[in-house]
């Protein structure tokens, strides 16, 4: 299959309106237009930095409390809490509420698509969010915000107040297993889905990656937008360049 060989918004729509199971996976690309910069590509977080994806190990973290209090330093001025979702994000939104998604899968951590409406019930985090810590013993939660707070009053490595463990982001870090039952109803959306919209991702990233692959095994048809190319654009049946801000609601306005 030659890549690029359908690339007209129009075309897309059309097999939105014809299919029965849309699945979306977003990845970091989509964010950029809210100023939040991706990770892989050519002014990418960890390109530009490869030491910081070193950095982000969960070993690290855990062994090293300076780790810790950088990452605290950073999670207070993470573009993520002060972002806005962008036409994009609204555009996947406005997809489900015509009834045309039957789930968004998510790599971004970033929490904009429940910003710009996509429902919770339909929607997936599956790096988890950085709206929200985690104690890495008990398991508490709560919202970013209350420990950021802690941060800024000075305590630098803020520990759980349930069971003094260790804080950190409710995020999924290199390292860590993806929730269970989040990477299942992934998997079975894939596997189910007649359509598969890769949008913003470098589909490099496993297990997320080979979602795409398993509607594509199962006589999905694959739909990739992403500025740079991918691991998958030669077995896509569309791939659209351009800005996602664009891109998707011209895509959506033709549906």
């Amino acid at each position: 299959m030659s890549a690029e060989r359908v690339a007209a918004p129009e075309t897309v729509a059309g097999w939105i309106r014809e299919s029965d199971r849309v699945v979306v996976l977003t990845g970091a690309g989509i964010s950029t237009e809210s100023g939040i910069p991706d990770f892989r590509g050519p002014e990418g977080v960890w390109t530009r930095n490869p030491g910081a994806e070193a950095r982000a190990d969960i070993s690290f973290y855990l062994a090293d409390r300076a780790v810790r209090r950088e990452a605290w330093r950073s999670r207070a001025e993470h573009p993520g809490l002060r972002a806005e979702p962008n036409a994009g994000h609204r555009a996947i939104a406005e997809l489900e509420a015509r009834g045309h998604l039957s789930l968004l899968v998510t790599q971004n951590i970033d929490g904009l698509h429940l910003r710009a409406g996509s429902s919770p019930e339909r929607t997936v985090e599956i790096h988890g969010s950085v709206r929200e810590f985690v104690c890495l013993t008990c398991g508490e939660r709560g919202p970013m915000e209350v420990a950021l707070e802690r941060v800024r009053a000075g305590e630098e490595d803020p520990a759980c107040l349930v069971c003094g463990g260790i804080l950190k982001s409710a995020t999924i870090s290199f390292g860590q297993a993806l929730a269970a039952r989040d990477l299942f109803r992934a998997q079975q959306a894939a596997d189910e889905a007649d359509l598969f919209l890769a949008i913003g991702t470098s589909l490099t990233v496993y297990p997320v990656a080979e979602l795409p692959v398993r509607a594509l095994r199962n006589r999905g048809r694959l739909v990739i937008l992403n500025a740079e190319p991918t691991p998958l654009d030669g077995r896509a049946h569309a791939v659209l360049r351009g800005r996602l801000g664009e891109v998707l609601p011209a895509i959506v306005a033709a549906v």
